[in-house]
């Protein structure tokens, strides 16, 4: 006689569980993966940061103001010649898009959508972000003293709930096939 497995086997199937391990195994993965190669080497972290005050500059600059950058790899954003906002890496945005993709990955939908659902999310969460330097530029210009505040406070939780509204379309929308209700034809009498 063959053993037979309980049926308390290892195999996951509360969806639960299975959310809270493969998102803290992606999460595992992104800690030590950033720890260990990107953030040591630099470049990626450096080419997102310049990218972000490039953007932001230049929206500036399309708004009529007189935008600049300076500086290496803390790019400075300066409007009329005076220095307004400093981007650092942990600024550019990279753990955000990190954290939002490995929540949509994690939690259950068809593959089909998260390949056009990811991207369109990191494009929403990075234009997010160039609004967030945009405004703490014009804070700092203007008002220098809740600029920190501001910086701290308000615009973080702006690009936080953004990425939360996100995820709350995915896991009530996205997640789930759109389903039509059946239709029947009826014949003319």
């Amino acid at each position: 006689m063959s053993p037979t497995l309980p049926p308390s086997s290892p195999r996951v199937s509360s969806p639960l569980l299975r959310f809270a391990l493969l998102a803290g195994g992606l999460y595992l993965l992104w800690f030590l993966g950033y720890e260990h190669y990107l953030a040591a080497d630099g470049r990626l972290d450096a080419a997102l940061t310049h990218n972000l005050a490039t953007v932001c500059a230049a929206g500036l600059r399309l708004l009529g103001y007189d935008a600049t950058i300076s500086g290496g790899a803390q790019p400075l954003i300066s409007l009329a010649g005076r220095p307004v906002v400093f981007i650092w890496h942990p600024c550019n945005g990279l753990v955000l898009y990190a954290l939002f993709s490995g929540f949509i990955v994690a939690f259950p939908g068809p593959f089909r959508r998260k390949l056009w659902f990811i991207p369109l999310g990191l494009f929403l969460i990075y234009s997010l972000n160039v609004l967030r330097v945009i405004a703490l530029s014009f804070n700092k210009y203007y008002d220098y003293q809740s600029a920190d505040f501001n910086h701290h406070y308000t615009f973080t939780a702006v690009v936080y709930a953004g990425i939360f509204a996100l995820w709350m379309w995915w896991a009530t929308r996205g997640a789930t096939a759109a389903r039509r209700p059946a239709t029947e034809s009826y014949a003319a009498a």
